[in-house]
């Protein structure tokens, strides 16, 4: 049985002072315990009635002190027994019986409540079942986890030792999660991708579950002179893959975007060649992209040129090809979307965050369908420099198979950068059913939080990631016991690979969930990640798979004492004992977005 904590119930305010007296002198309304060791359990009973048996006995009717089913007792007069200092009124302690429940069916949803009646001081524990087990409600580890077995077992002793348990079936129109607004259902049925590790989502998943990385020497004459010379970079020219003329007027973000957007577009089996030959109207799409810069080297080189050649010598396209928004955009054009293009700037949480604001405008009606994700291409000299000098990039050369980006390794010493864009198309459940769309997921849910703590540096305690991971399955209609993989932010910084592994023990507990980082695989992708890593979340659930973390050969010994369950090696089977998928981006500032995928 549960044990009991302090309550607010009035019943406790006066002192339980055990003294014995006869029975003879026991009225109603007196506390009763059996025996002085009763007594010092904490078992207590209210006198409801007391008649006399005989001349030399008297009949005490007992009910536990905070309600359940009557007791009789016949006792000498003479008797001595425990009563407590102060009584209470008989007519205010409810008459209770517990649930039986060796023959009542046990679902996902359903709550027990137990309450130690007996205890003045007790407060009811309700449990409720997820995935077979039963867990408090007030939170918890699997050390706090019973069995259908136990709680039956509750049931059929309950009277025996003072307990009241009560069995709340699931509400057959309510979930099981907490109450939180809810509008339209929104899933994903479209994935785009341009990555380190090739163009397109097939050569991202290959590459992930092969445990390959895309991580390279950086060769031209411009990086010479920097003391780290390796990034995660795209191998194609996407320029040769757009038609020039268009190219030419779009940074190389624009152009991963307008790529992955293409890919993810047909991957949900709409029409080449956007909304109208879709049959899609077009003001009820829109466009959300997160970038931090987008392409850096724009300004750049306008900047060079201006210096080189005069005014004369900057092109007219310099400030439209410059702003972060290019990239949502171009996306905008290509596909002739109206509905909104919107860009979401929150450093490296930004695709993240851009993939949450458009499952709010799917859920509250403002738009049907959205193209949302990030892009980015920032792999140029100077913050190539700006990293170097903050002592954020790696180290370790690219030797071999070996990543120089090793997320939650031993010997990690900083993250590797990198660009490319991940494109989901997000739409409204009842939107996609009705044209037949293959469905990946859900797109359930999505948290956000700041650290308030650093502008660099992300809060060692966790707290503030923490706050965005609860708030991610909380806005999925979930509870923690639900998440059975993280698709984890790990920049391989020292720092921030372990705050966040403090912040995974904080929500999930001793609980194990397996984790997987993938910058090992692909650099840190900087506002472009949440994009990527929301595609490989969803691949995750739609294939089952969990792929391994790249360059973690040795987990630190401090994140293997908080408990986090590095995927390393192979890819691994997804657990069936939960639904959701979490995928987390954290940015400096202390920007912290987390996005929640569910199993459809």
């Amino acid at each position: 049985m549960p044990t009991s904590t302090p309550s607010s119930n009035p019943t406790p305010e006066v002192p339980v002072r055990p003294h014995v007296v006869s029975a003879a002198e026991v009225v109603p309304g007196d506390l009763l315990a059996r025996s002085p060791e009763e007594a010092e359990l904490s078992r207590w009973y209210v006198v409801v009635h007391t008649v006399p048996e005989s001349p030399e006995t008297i009949r005490l009717t007992c009910r536990p002190v905070l309600g359940g089913t009557d007791r009789e007792r016949v006792v000498a007069r003479e008797e001595r027994v425990t009563v407590g200092s102060r009584r209470v009124d008989p007519g205010s302690v409810p008459l209770l019986e517990s649930d039986l429940l060796e023959d009542v069916p046990l679902r996902d949803g359903d709550r027990v409540s137990v309450l130690r009646a007996v205890d003045p001081g007790a407060e009811e524990e309700t449990y409720v079942r997820r995935w077979g087990v039963w867990r408090p409600t007030t939170g918890g580890d699997d050390r706090s986890a019973v069995s259908d077995a136990q709680v039956r077992d509750w049931a059929r002793t309950a009277e025996d030792v003072g307990v009241v348990v009560r069995h709340l079936p699931r509400p057959a129109a309510e979930p099981a999660g907490p109450a939180v607004p809810r509008g339209r259902r929104v899933v994903v049925t479209g994935l785009g991708a341009v990555t380190p590790l090739g163009v397109g989502v097939g050569e991202l998943w290959r590459g992930l579950l092969e445990g390959r990385h895309g991580i390279r020497e950086l060769t031209g004459p411009e990086f010479e002179e920097l003391p780290v010379r390796v990034a995660g970079t795209v191998p194609v020219d996407p320029a040769s893959l757009l038609d020039r003329t268009a190219a030419r007027r779009m940074n190389r973000a624009a152009q991963f975007a307008v790529l992955a957007a293409r890919e993810a577009w047909g991957d949900a089996g709409f029409e080449a060649g956007g909304t109208e030959a879709a049959g899609l109207d077009p003001a009820r799409v829109g466009v959300s992209l997160g970038a931090i810069l987008g392409d850096a080297s724009v300004l750049v080189g306008g900047d060079r040129r201006l210096r080189e050649r005069g005014p004369r010598g900057v092109s007219p396209l310099t400030t439209p090809m410059t702003v972060p928004s290019q990239a949502a955009s171009q996306v905008s054009l290509d596909l002739h979307i109206t509905g909104e293009a919107r860009t979401v700037t929150a450093a490296c949480a930004s695709g993240t965050e851009a993939i949450g604001e458009a499952i709010d405008r799917i859920r509250y009606g403002r738009v049907d369908v959205a193209l949302a994700g990030g892009a980015e291409a920032v792999v140029t000299p100077a913050i190539m420099a700006s990293f170097a000098a903050m002592r954020a990039l790696s180290q370790h050369g690219v030797d071999g198979e070996q990543s120089p980006s090793r997320p939650f390794a031993e010997d990690r010493d900083g993250f590797v950068n990198g660009e490319g864009a991940g494109v989901l198309v997000l739409e409204a459940e009842e939107h996609a059913r009705a044209r037949g769309a293959r469905i990946y997921c859900e797109a359930a849910g999505w948290g956000l939080s700041a650290d308030a703590h650093h502008m660099a540096a992300p809060d060692p305690t966790g707290s503030g990631v923490a706050r965005a991971l609860r708030q991610a399955v909380q806005d999925a209609g979930g509870h923690p016991v639900d998440v059975v993989h993280v698709n984890a932010h790990a920049t391989a910084t020292t720092e921030g690979d372990l705050a966040e592994a403090t912040a995974l023990r904080g929500v999930f507990g001793e609980r194990p969930v397996p984790v997987t980082a993938l910058k090992g695989h692909l650099g840190h992708l900087q506002g472009a990640a949440g994009g990527v890593e929301a595609v490989a979340a969803a691949l995750t659930l739609h294939h089952r798979l969990m792929p391994p973390t790249v360059g973690c050969a040795e987990v630190d010994a401090a994140i293997r004492e908080l408990g986090t369950e590095v995927v390393t090696g192979a890819p691994r089977e997804l657990p069936d004992d939960g639904d959701l998928v979490l995928s987390n981006s954290f940015g400096f500032g202390g920007h912290n977005a987390v996005l929640t995928l569910r199993r459809v």
